[in-house]
């Protein structure tokens, strides 16, 4: 929101405007506007596809032939799923390994939403738990009219005030669940590969997984439509427990071709067998 002083003031401003107040309007104004359409090219680089209108698909496929000791070949999806009632953004997310994209072994919501004023960030991606990750198995792969409803993803947060919303928190039910991370997005400067880069603070957020005590997520937005994710775990002692310790995945996106990744050619038997134990203990516990 803009900030000013009187209704008189707003006055002078329009009348004058290099005053101070009219000029610190004015660039308000500006600032807001520039973080609205920011926001809007993120959501549309996180939801643009080869395959279908409203969702993106993304394989590390080349990276995983270059280097498969360290990375695999993993197919992630996004897609919208609500909208809240401050315009903010709910996409549903969505790793699996190529071989297996009926069985995804990570599902988030992630929440896309102008930075708050107070910090030096363009976007906020927060992510979320789903209740229920069954329930949205290949979400985005599913007819609209096969997927559960936007009003089921938030409940009847976008109906009610705030202050009733949390009186009765016991008696609602939704699908978007804890908090887990929240990355801060700035715009990259000009000439630089991507439109927006950013991580979580410095000091991460909780993660029990693999003997980890919190984790730190790095992620860059390119303009080729091409995203960076480095994520990593930690222990108490500040030692690498989990994640890539050469640099992050590199999702690109996935050619109309690729829908059967069952014939994947770099699905090799040593890969499956570590990917088995991934699918096993990695779901829900980053």
């Amino acid at each position: 929101m803009v900030t000013g002083g009187s209704e008189s003031s707003n006055s002078n401003s329009d009348s004058n405007p290099t005053s101070s107040g009219g000029w610190s309007a004015a660039r308000g104004l500006v600032m807001k506007s520039l973080v609205l359409l920011g926001g809007a090219l993120l959501l549309k680089r996180l939801t643009k596809s080869t395959t279908r209108w409203d969702h993106a698909r993304l394989i590390s496929t080349e990276q995983a032939s270059r280097d498969p000791d360290n990375y695999f070949n993993i197919r992630m999806l996004t897609c919208p799923a609500a909208e809240m009632v401050d315009g903010s953004k709910v996409l549903y997310f969505e790793q699996a390994f190529r071989r297996t994209p009926q069985k995804p072994f990570r599902q988030r919501f992630y929440m896309v939403k102008p930075c708050p004023k107070e910090l030096k960030c363009d976007v906020e991606l927060s992510s979320y738990a789903i209740r229920d990750v069954e329930e949205y198995k290949n979400f985005c792969d599913r007819p609209r009219d096969q997927r559960p409803l936007p009003e089921e993803v938030i409940g009847f947060k976008v109906h009610v005030k705030k202050w009733y919303f949390e009186f009765l928190d016991w008696l609602l039910t939704y699908d978007i669940a804890e908090h887990l991370t929240t990355i801060y997005l700035k715009r990259c400067d000009r000439g630089k590969r991507c439109l927006y880069e950013g991580s979580t603070p410095p000091e991460g957020f909780p993660n029990s997984w693999s003997g980890a005590s919190h984790c730190t997520s790095e992620v860059s937005v390119l303009k080729n439509n091409e995203i960076h994710i480095w994520e990593r775990g930690y222990d108490d002692d500040g030692n690498h427990v989990w994640g890539p310790r050469e640099g992050p995945y590199e999702f690109k996106p996935a050619p109309a071709s690729s829908n059967n990744d069952m014939f994947s050619p770099f699905n090799f038997p040593i890969q499956q067998s570590i990917e088995k134990r991934i699918e096993g203990s990695f779901v829900l516990q980053d």
